[in-house]
């Protein structure tokens, strides 16, 4: 009697077990996935806990919201917020004020977006440089393919001797120098 017993709860608990794996199975092949889990790429994953990556650090900057939405202008946030690493020199709002009059609002236009990649493509390295890996004289090929030069006097970092960097800030995916003025590329 005990062994049908234990035979018989023993086949329970594998029903039991069966059943639940069953409707498991079927509740999860039943949802269908929503807008908010598939859009977006790296960019979206969202982590509280570990260091912000590039894009993450410059949304949360009330001083690059120019540069922030001529990032989402361009399509280029999935792109920094990859696994780099990258070295970004990144144009404060006041550096963007510094251009002639009505420049941002021309390049945010749909019609001038291989422009406004060229011009964000020339702020971002392909590679970590810390500081204390750059010297003076130094030229970095940036995304679009054209060199910067970085200058370095009384221990001041300057790039192309146009943009002053004003503070450096390790990320996830590289680092961010902010410059305080908007680096254009030279002509073909």
């Amino acid at each position: 009697m005990k062994k049908i017993n234990l035979t018989l709860t023993s086949l329970l608990l594998c029903g039991l077990v069966a059943c639940n794996n069953s409707n498991n199975q079927t509740a999860s092949t039943e949802t269908t996935p929503t807008e908010e889990t598939t859009a977006g790429g790296q960019e979206a994953v969202l982590d509280n806990d570990s260091e912000k990556d590039i894009v993450k650090i410059a949304v949360g900057s009330k001083d690059h919201t120019t540069l922030v939405a001529a990032l989402k202008q361009a399509e280029y946030v999935n792109d920094l917020s990859n696994a780099g690493p990258f070295t970004v020199f990144a144009p404060t709002n006041d550096a963007f004020n510094k251009l002639p009059a009505g420049t941002v609002d021309d390049l945010m236009k749909p019609e001038n977006k291989d422009k406004l990649t060229d011009i964000l493509e020339y702020h971002v390295a392909v590679g970590g440089y810390k500081q204390d890996m750059l010297t003076d004289g130094q030229t970095i090929n940036q995304a679009n393919l054209k060199n910067i030069t970085i200058n370095i006097k009384d221990g001041k970092m300057m790039v192309n001797n146009v943009a002053n960097v004003v503070a450096t800030i390790p990320a996830a995916n590289g680092i961010i120098y902010v410059i305080d003025a908007v680096l254009l590329p030279p002509a073909n």
